[in-house]
């Protein structure tokens, strides 16, 4: 395997079972090897994520930490881990056949110079001896979709062009499309290879297919992104949406004709709106198994589903109303580590007379905001969890940080300690994007300047830029693997601000 055609993998996960059977998949592989499997944990709790033993130990496993914003930035939080050349996303819930290693590797040795991704065969097995459900058949459907990233493997060069996967994006929807769509207009060109998955149905609940109308949110941010013809490049057809509109508007006027006392014109929009619903419910029972549960499920959703669809593109309309900045967003938002990065680290300190700001920090902090941009502070004070000292003393010298470099726009504090579960402690996310929350800003918005590796991954794993200024303690790992290093704040400035700077020969530069 040549360095031109090395990969890792990407999994972002919620923690279901299958999970287990995926990664068990890939360790059984008897051809080409990952360089590295980054799973990314996309729950809120701060309860670690297991995963056997015996999986850890086969597979060149990292486990980070995503926040729960959804696949998205949890796949931008797995391939920014990484280093190689091309960079291969599977969904939690599909299962690699015997072979799939050799096939990828296959098909990436025969990538072009200008193929930027590699979309896997999907397959989705179906039951034996019944019709399938409306569920399985929409699933089944995921076999013809184009450049889903169930399997699909990215060129890293075509990743950092773009910078990845667009974050606003919250659900599995459309977020692979945006990205194929913008390295397709960066120049690169997107192919079908020999690799495949299989992708099995998994169990929904009676209600799963209302709520995937929230994808109607997500069209309406494609028409914002890429215009009308989004669909045809995407081979993303518009499906029912007119009918649910008119569906939905007869409810409404027949429920609006009977407030006003008009009930011939209300029975005709009635009959129209249960005629539409008819419809609609029995192209979803017609092909499937017909049985008592599938047609009490079909009939339910099916009086439901127009409505939400036109609910969810509505309230989508609003929020784009005056269109959607490309991606990525601009930087509105610097925020610090306090110790080693601010201020001279004085361990567990609790006492403001010791704080001494570092050369450069106050004109540092000042041309942030003379640049118009937020400041925060994120800082771990594991010192309270010790009872070395109490959260009073980390506010009072927090204070006079504020006193020395000026009032930051928001503070953030974890006084959670290092052998404890926290989803806020640094190198976890919680900090950085409660911080984007209190500027109203989003995390992609915000950038993260520290002195250790912590500093960096919270900002990875949140969204955010990261920026590391070494210090005699950082070791040297951590700059290696850092994806922007800066010589003292100031140069950091210049990296954010100015685009000019140091850039760390790592994680920031493809299949180096």
């Amino acid at each position: 395997m040549s360095r031109e055609s090395a990969w890792s993998v990407v999994v972002p996960t919620v923690g279901r079972p299958s999970l287990d059977v995926l990664l068990r998949s890939l360790a059984a592989q008897e051809g080409p090897r990952p360089e590295l499997v980054v799973v990314v944990d996309d729950r809120r709790g701060s309860a670690p994520l297991e995963v056997a033993e015996e999986v850890r130990a086969a597979l060149p496993l990292r486990v980070v930490r995503s926040g729960g914003r959804g696949p998205a930035a949890a796949r931008n939080a797995g391939w920014r881990r990484t280093r190689t050349a091309w960079v291969a996303f599977v969904d939690d819930d599909v299962l690699l056949p015997a072979g799939w290693s050799r096939a990828l590797q296959d098909d990436l040795d025969a990538a072009g110079p200008r193929t930027g991704a590699v979309q896997g065969q999907i397959e989705v097995p179906l039951p034996a001896g019944r019709r399938p459900t409306d569920w399985e058949r929409g699933t089944a459907g995921l076999a013809d979709a184009a450049w889903i990233t169930a399997d699909m493997a990215y060129r890293r060069a075509a990743l950092e062009a773009v910078a990845g996967f667009d974050e606003r994006f919250p659900r599995a929807f459309r977020e692979d499309a945006d990205l194929a769509l913008r390295v397709l207009d960066a120049g690169w060109e997107l192919v079908r290879g020999e690799h495949g998955a299989v992708h099995p149905v998994r169990p929904a609940d009676d209600l799963a297919s209302l709520r995937q109308q929230r994808g109607n949110a997500d069209d309406v941010l494609m028409d914002a992104l890429h215009g009308p013809g989004w669909r045809e490049r995407a081979r993303a057809p518009l499906g029912r949406l007119p009918q649910h509109a008119a569906t939905t508007a007869a409810a409404l006027a027949a429920a609006g004709l009977l407030a006003a006392r008009r009930p011939r014109a209300a029975a005709a929009a009635g009959t129209a709106w249960l005629a539409l619903t008819g419809e609609f419910a029995w192209r979803r029972i017609a092909p499937g198994p017909r049985d008592g549960a599938e047609v009490r499920r079909m009939l339910l959703t099916s009086a439901a589903i127009p409505p939400a669809a036109v609910w969810h593109r509505l309230r989508a309309q609003w929020r784009w109303r005056r269109g959607a900045p490309a991606w990525p967003p601009p930087l509105r938002a610097v925020l610090f580590d306090r110790d080693g990065t601010l201020v001279h680290d004085v361990p567990y300190n609790g006492d403001p007379e010791l704080v001494e700001p570092v050369d450069g920090a106050a004109e540092a902090v000042v041309r942030v905001r003379a640049a118009g941009l937020a400041t925060g502070v994120v800082t771990n004070q594991s010192g309270v969890a010790r009872g070395l000292l109490t959260r009073e003393d980390v506010d009072r010298v927090n204070a006079r940080v504020g006193d020395l470099l000026g009032p930051f726009d928001t503070v953030q504090v974890c006084t959670d300690g290092p052998d404890e579960p926290s989803t806020h402690r640094k190198p976890q996310p919680g900090m950085v994007l409660d911080a984007a929350r209190a500027l109203g800003v989003l995390p992609a918005e915000c950038a993260v300047v520290g002195d250790i590796g912590a500093d960096v991954e919270a900002a990875l794993s949140a969204g955010a830029r990261g920026v590391l200024v070494p210090t005699p303690v950082t070791r040297s790992e951590e700059v290696r693997d850092a994806p922007e290093v800066a010589a003292d704040l100031a140069g950091a400035l210049a990296l954010l601000l100015d685009g000019t700077g140091a850039r760390a020969a790592g994680a920031g530069e493809g299949g180096a």
